[in-house]
């Protein structure tokens, strides 16, 4: 099988334009970047009247170091309901430099369920991280100014609470000492750099509406604490506004394509072990105004990129999911059964019958919240006939629906 990057540099991707108009926009009411990528301007997104869309949520099991194909799973059911003429929305969040330089990879999917450009989707995109990265040093460098300065706060410089951030996995960085070079140099003291998908910024550029609550949120952000122990917040030293116009455009969504024409929005990438995991509200209203059906996606596994979703973003953004795919793989479940990482590619039903306990608490999880779900086994090529038909006849014994899935292989 041909490599995600061949199969991606040999599709004959459409103008963006001609993507923008499957959804109704029209040339006039993007803003391109190049022939493939656009942002669709804010007020644009706002004007659109609501419409009674469906909203799928894609998560998965307990994962993999790897990750069980969540985006992949996605971007191929989005294309699935295009295939049957059901105007789906792909929503998914846009890459990290750090896991695509690491052992994760991208977050464009992959095989031939992908979306495309590929390689300018997992590399610098529209610019939106560098915008959130400019931000957040924004407020980083206004922080130790004001310690240099008067510091009319009281900001206690042993009880910062704000670092810095990079979008880039730099062990080195993790812990340094700022404020060095003498009596100009600034305040020393012990700092420490981030990756931007973890910066608070990032997880607040994904629940804001519109320019003004993307203000006010940045504006409550702590930075630190003076020696009374109370909180100094970014409105305190005045940094909101200016963040906020360092981000202005970067809050327009971001238009591109999957390999199967469906139209998609990816926008915003918080991590979902440490903010919600999910792409920006902006960019999943905008699809429930464009289109009939919003496939969207949360980090990790069901007990926390899910819970989140429902919890915080389908809270914050009034919106209510149609319908959940929970992905597994049977690597995952044999590892969550006690298979070792090096034996995954051996059949073992012993470890996947324990593994599939982990399966059914997830889809418990999910039952609770109201909202109907199915099982995804998305196919591996080290899965045998054996272990499939033990995943399915389990589900099927406790009236779990569960189907196998290749969206890999197979688009």
């Amino acid at each position: 099988m041909l490599s995600d990057i061949e199969i991606a540099q040999a599709h004959e991707t459409k103008p963006i334009a001609e993507i923008a108009a499957k959804v109704g926009l029209g040339e006039d009411e993007i803003l391109q970047y190049g022939h493939y990528k656009a942002k669709v301007p804010l007020d644009v997104v706002m004007a659109r009247p609501h419409r009674a869309a469906r909203l799928v949520l894609v998560t998965g099991c307990s994962p993999t170091a790897a990750g069980e194909g969540k985006s992949t799973t996605s971007v191929g059911l989005a294309d699935a309901l295009n295939l049957r003429d059901r105007n789906p929305v792909l929503c998914i969040r846009e890459a990290s430099l750090g896991p695509v330089f690491g052992i994760k990879g991208g977050a464009a999917g992959g095989g031939y369920s992908q979306v495309v450009p590929m390689e300018d989707i997992n590399l610098h995109f529209t610019g939106d991280f560098h915008a959130i990265t400019s931000a957040h040093a924004l407020l980083s460098a206004m922080l130790d100014n004001h310690l240099f300065r008067p510091n009319s706060t009281g900001l206690d410089h042993r009880r910062i609470t704000w670092g810095r951030a990079v979008d880039m996995n730099d062990r080195a960085l993790r812990n340094v000492i700022v404020g060095l070079g003498g009596p100009f140099g600034g305040i020393p003291r012990q700092d420490g750099f981030m990756i931007t998908a973890a910066s608070e910024v990032m997880a607040i550029f994904c629940l804001a509406r519109d320019l003004a609550d993307l203000e006010r949120r940045l504006g409550d952000i702590i930075i630190g604490y003076t020696r009374s122990r109370d909180p100094v917040r970014c409105r305190d030293i005045g940094a909101e506004k200016a963040m906020t116009i360092l981000m202005r455009d970067a809050l327009d969504p971001n238009l591109v394509q999957t390999l199967g024409g469906t139209p998609a929005f990816i926008h915003g990438g918080p991590f979902a072990n440490i903010a919600h995991g999910c792409n920006s509200l902006i960019a999943t209203r905008a699809g429930l105004k464009l289109g009939d059906i919003v496939v969207t996606e949360a980090g990790f596994g069901a007990d926390l990129g899910a819970e989140k979703f429902f919890d915080i973003k389908c809270r914050l953004g009034g919106l209510s999911p149609d319908a959940v795919a929970i992905v597994s793989t049977i690597r995952a479940l044999k590892m969550n059964g006690g298979a070792s990482k090096d034996s995954l590619a051996t059949e073992d039903l012993d470890a996947l019958g324990r593994g599939m306990e982990n399966l059914y608490g997830h889809v418990e999880n999910v039952a609770r919240f109201g909202v109907p779900a199915v099982v995804a086994l998305n196919r591996f090529a080290s899965d045998t006939a054996a272990e499939v038909a033990t995943v399915l006849d389990g589900c099927l014994a406790r009236g779990i629906r569960a189907v196998e899935a290749d969206p890999h292989g197979g688009g």
